[in-house]
């Protein structure tokens, strides 16, 4: 096992050259993940497994999955639901896992490796294979969502207090750098697949499996440069000793244990489980948004797809640099006032979406855009807020818990939506409005939580802004 002295330097002092090379390297997985986002869920794969849906649909216009009859609007919905239901378990089990051994940087490979690979099988989707298309997603989306809890623990080490927001602020921005080029390409494809001797479908398998690909080859960097940090982490249900030393067995069995007192140890520090309520809450209804806005442009917009990927384009370019804007907002005005004050413009996107003209490209652009601004920062600001609420040795156990409503993973607000869409035959303009309550009691919540006295109850250091 790689030990190695913390690597965050005292708030002030300037990183050390090894330091910043992680970082940079750090930064990376952010880049390499985020075209599954962007291509896959925000834009390609929720269109594409509804239309299969619809191709193969019997005479009532619905569906059989194993026996249950739905109507095709609602399989790409339950299906995100499904992968988020499976995370509830796995994703804080991964995390006290890789707390036990140290071995982060082995375990997010796996992890990042699996997903790749389910994305690529996507190419392989088509004619009526939906239940197949519907499967690889739930898997691609479970082991991303595992590989990002570990991804995550690495910020305390590698940022102090004070420098996270900053940190969290590049990586996110990074990749939605990353999802803008690839998915430019995609563009390119979608547009011109004639061109290339390809059908339409042809074009959509392909961008989705490439998107599998990029994430597969742009892993091996922080692969190489992160460094893993053993604490001695005890893991519920083995003895204590050297890292490694426990059976696998023993450490799986070990990490469900685990799971049941990292829920029991949340209350010794309620307001991070404030804020976890909170971030649950406002991020379901963020990722569910997002996760849709593809479909809802298609499916209520009648816009084509061409439009629908010049909007998340756009929308990738200008978050990345309101990532950054917002990131330099939190750090002067604090970070819990910046969320707040971006949640009230999510509230509002929610509210005009329905009102939207069927077929105005430049509506839905206008509305892309004020959901761009404020993308990035609410996440990058969330992520570096929860940091300074995990108690010491514990970032990737509880950051299991965070990344259950993370990207792509809206339980609440994706089965919200599937059953307004399933009771209303598909109605995404009804549907979409539900999800204003998520954004209003997130905000609710986070407003009356006293993150200052909660980043010393979890033994940490209150960086000058809050």
């Amino acid at each position: 096992m790689t030990t190695t002295p913390p690597a965050s330097p005292p708030p002030g002092a300037a990183p050390s050259a090894d330091l910043g090379r992680e970082r940079r390297a750090w930064y990376f997985y952010d880049w390499a993940n985020s075209v599954f986002f962007t291509s896959v869920i925000s834009v390609f794969f929720g269109p594409y497994l509804t239309s299969l849906a619809q191709n193969a649909a019997g005479p009532g216009g619905r569906i059989s999955v194993l026996g249950w009859m739905i109507d095709p609007t609602a399989l790409y919905p339950y299906a995100t639901s499904l992968s988020v239901l499976l995370q509830l378990v796995a994703l804080p089990a991964v995390g006290a896992i890789a707390d036990y051994t140290g071995r982060k940087r082995e375990l997010m490979g796996v992890l990042a490796y699996i997903g790749a690979f389910a994305t690529m099988g996507l190419y392989f989707v088509d004619g009526t294979e939906y239940l197949l298309g519907a499967g690889l997603f739930v898997l691609a989306n479970l082991v991303l969502g595992a590989s990002v809890v570990v991804y995550n623990s690495f910020l305390p080490d590698l940022a102090a207090p004070d420098e996270r927001d900053t940190v969290s602020s590049r990586g996110w921005a990074l990749g939605y750098l990353g999802g803008a080029l690839l998915l430019s390409l995609h563009l390119v494809l979608y547009l011109l697949h004639d061109s290339f001797g390809l059908e339409q479908g042809h074009a959509v398998r392909i961008a989705m499996a490439s998107a599998g690909v990029w994430w597969a080859v742009f892993t091996l960097i922080p692969l190489t440069r992160l460094r893993n940090r053993y604490r001695g982490t005890v893991l519920t249900g083995t003895r204590p000793t050297e890292p490694g030393r426990a059976s696998s067995t023993r450490v799986v069995a070990g990490s469900f244990v685990q799971l049941w007192f990292t829920l029991r140890s949340l209350g010794a520090y309620p307001r991070t489980l404030v804020f976890l309520v909170a971030y649950i809450l406002f991020n379901d209804g963020i990722q569910t948004v997002i996760a849709f806005s593809a479909t809802f442009a298609d499916q209520a917009l009648g816009l084509g797809q061409e439009v629908q990927i010049g909007a998340i384009l756009m929308v990738q370019f200008v978050a990345f640099g309101g990532a950054l804007v917002v990131g330099a907002i939190g750090r002067r005005l604090g970070t819990k006032r910046t969320i707040l004050g971006s949640l009230v413009v999510w509230i509002a996107v929610v509210a005009v979406a329905p009102l939207l003209s069927e077929g105005s490209a430049v509506q839905f652009f206008i509305l892309a855009f004020f959901i761009a601004i404020v993308l990035g920062g609410t996440q990058a600001l969330s992520r570096s807020m929860f940091s300074h609420l995990v108690p010491r040795g514990k970032e990737a156990e509880y950051f299991g818990l965070y990344e259950i409503s993370d990207k792509g993973s809206a339980l609440l607000g994706s089965l919200a939506l599937g059953v307004a869409l399933d009771a209303t035959g598909g109605d995404y303009r009804l549907a979409i409005l539900s999800l204003v309550v998520f954004f209003v009691l997130g905000f609710v919540v986070l407003a009356f939580l006293g993150v200052s006295r909660g980043i010393r109850d979890a033994g940490n250091t209150v960086p000058e802004t809050v």
